[in-house]
């Protein structure tokens, strides 16, 4: 019998996609001014990097549920 939790992952389109692959595709998609544009974070606008925007998104909930969906947006 399966738990509730892998039949929720099974319609999660995020399932198994890191966040450090997501935050890179949008980078390469938009660049950083864009995406600074459309998701308007101090990580993303003031001296933009890969590692400072991870350590901000993994503490910081809605940043990432906006980043998460700008992404499946553009998917």
């Amino acid at each position: 019998m399966k738990n509730k939790n892998s039949k929720e992952q099974a319609n999660n389109p995020l399932h198994g996609i890191k966040l450090v692959d997501i935050l890179e595709y949008l980078v390469a998609q938009y660049g950083w001014d864009e995406l600074g544009a459309r998701i308007n974070i101090r990580c993303f606008n003031n001296d933009p990097s890969i590692k400072s925007s991870l350590k901000f998104l993994r503490r910081t909930p809605w940043a990432r549920d906006k980043v998460e969906k700008l992404y499946l947006k553009s998917i």
